[in-house]
């Protein structure tokens, strides 16, 4: 009976592998480190212009925190965004179960993918297009699959072309 607990411990333990990579393989951060939390703010609040930057007080023993849960302490952090999964422009929390180490180098969906998608998400709550709660659970969900709803495909990159080819 032992050896079978062990076993049925074992494979969850190994499916819940299999299913964080394959979150992390897709630009996604691991559900069980980076949640998603969020505060109370009125929406007036959410909205005055320089709101995110008045709440952002994370330190140096935070990142390392984060980095330190997800594996990464022997990397260049400079390929790195230490990201809110919910950006603060939509109320999420700054404390590391908001948090994960985004890259800033992988294709398609990256940091700065994201960043357009939070922006998007700001204007449409702020203009009362969009509850804040479904923006919230958007981005926490599927950052990726809302990218895709509300901005629309998969990011293009910008590509110089000369006058001739336009």
């Amino acid at each position: 009976m032992r050896w079978i607990v062990i076993g049925a411990l074992a494979l969850e333990m190994a499916a819940m592998t299999w299913l964080v990579a394959k979150a992390q393989d897709r630009g996604l951060p691991d559900p069980a480190l980076t949640p998603g939390v969020v505060v109370d703010v009125d929406k007036a609040t959410l909205c005055q212009v320089g709101y995110a930057a008045s709440v952002r007080h994370y330190d140096r023993e935070i990142r390392n925190q984060v980095f330190a849960s997800y594996g990464l302490t022997a990397v260049d952090r400079r390929d790195y965004e230490l990201d809110h999964l919910v950006p603060l422009s939509l109320a999420g929390g700054d404390e590391p179960r908001n948090m994960w180490p985004q890259s800033r180098r992988s294709e398609p969906f990256n940091a700065e993918v994201k960043d357009t998608l939070e922006d998007v998400l700001h204007h449409e709550v702020c203009a009362g297009r969009m509850p804040l709660a479904e923006a919230q659970e958007a981005i926490r969900t599927d950052w990726i699959a809302a990218y895709a709803k509300y901005v629309g495909g998969a990011p293009r990159r910008f590509v110089a072309r000369s006058a001739e080819e336009r």
